[in-house]
């Protein structure tokens, strides 16, 4: 997974934040986080949701069992920044309350069919992030 992400990101930044591949078309940005254990900084391409001029990420992980490294790292320290595009910004992690939850998760459903499959997948509540 390491190999991939870093092909990703190093694709973003050489196509000024555009992929192809499995994520050709798709909203993506490049997540900074602060490392929970380790402290060091971390990178991670995801899709995300531009939704009533609010921004959103998905914990999925594809719908595995278990949550991304990224998650863990927000919720020790939520000051983020992410690149979108050619852009840097400083942004904010949270989680929105529960109802909201279920609307944001039911538009990426409908925009990308897979985030169904995803929580289709596992037993867990795949959390969404806004970063404000």
């Amino acid at each position: 997974m390491a190999d991939f992400n870093a092909n990703t990101i190093e694709e973003f930044r050489a196509n000024n934040g555009k992929v192809g591949g499995m994520f050709e078309g798709a909203p993506i940005l490049i997540l900074h986080t602060t490392g929970a254990k380790s402290g060091l900084p971390r990178e991670t391409p995801l899709m995300y949701l531009d939704h009533q001029d609010r921004l959103f990420i998905f914990a999925s992980k594809a719908g595995a069992d278990s949550h991304p490294d990224w998650y863990h790292n927000i919720k020790a320290n939520s000051s983020v920044s992410i690149e979108i595009g050619t852009e840097n910004m400083q942004k904010t992690a949270t989680e929105p309350e529960p109802e909201d939850r279920a609307t944001i998760y039911a538009e990426q459903e409908t925009r990308f069919p897979q985030f169904k499959e995803y929580q289709e997948g596992t037993s867990r509540i795949i959390p969404v992030i806004e970063l404000t």
